[in-house]
């Protein structure tokens, strides 16, 4: 799941970037109200991680004008302003959760999952297509009730796929995803690691499908009956 940590206290950002990364998000630091509108516009989300208190623009307005374009981005707010009449007023604005300084890892890690689930419709913990099932809290692959065995490359590209299941993901995205912080990778290393996915997965319904000029998409195609 990839996140938008907009925070400017760097020592917070730094330990909070290091901490959710080992837990499976991969995050983008900004440090300025105007670098998180030009992140949200070339970067597709799972959910933004706000401080109120931003230079540059303010965290209100990057929420009001989130809110006013309709965009459903989860929101969850993380500031020192702790007081009942700023946790109301920031949700009545369009916020879905508030979390205030200090917390702990594990609440904002909770929250985070809970806000990311809530937007695809589901309250269940663990994500799905067809027969094949990860759960975040193990961070384990299932096909058909059984483990997936996969190195950590193939683990991160699958799972880049079935949080945006049924969606296509370009070769960029994907490599943004499982290479954040390798610069000599090509997307050549995509299509090998979308080979070995597809012989994982074999020939049962979940498939991994090229959509040209898009990228891949993970879906479960049904299968047909007799005629």
């Amino acid at each position: 799941m990839r996140i938008l940590l907009a925070e400017d206290e760097p020592e917070l950002a730094n330990w909070l970037v290091r901490a959710l990364q080992q837990s499976g998000f991969q995050v983008d630091w900004v440090d300025d109200g105007r670098l998180v509108r030009r992140c949200l516009k070339a970067t597709r989300y799972d959910a933004l991680v706000l401080d109120l208190g931003l230079p540059g623009v303010g965290g209100h307005d990057i929420l009001a004008e989130l809110r006013a374009a309709d965009q459903r981005l989860p929101v969850l707010i993380l500031t020192a302003r702790d007081s009942l009449i700023e946790r109301v007023s920031t949700l009545n604005e369009g916020a879905d959760d508030f979390l205030a300084k200090p917390f702990e890892l594990a609440e904002l890690e909770a929250r985070l999952l809970a806000l990311i689930r809530r937007a695809r419709g589901s309250e269940h913990p663990r994500l799905s297509c067809g027969p094949l099932v990860y759960d975040p809290a193990s961070k384990h692959f299932a096909l058909g009730h059984e483990p997936l065995a996969l190195t950590p490359r193939e683990h991160a590209a699958l799972r880049a796929l079935i949080q945006r299941s049924g969606e296509p993901l370009s070769k960029r995205e994907i490599l943004e995803r499982v290479f954040a912080d390798e610069l000599d990778v090509g997307p050549e290393v995509v299509e090998v690691l979308v080979h070995r996915l597809r012989k994982r997965l074999g020939a049962g319904p979940v498939q991994i499908t090229t959509l040209r000029g898009l990228g891949y998409v993970l879906e479960c195609l049904r299968e047909e009956g007799p005629a």
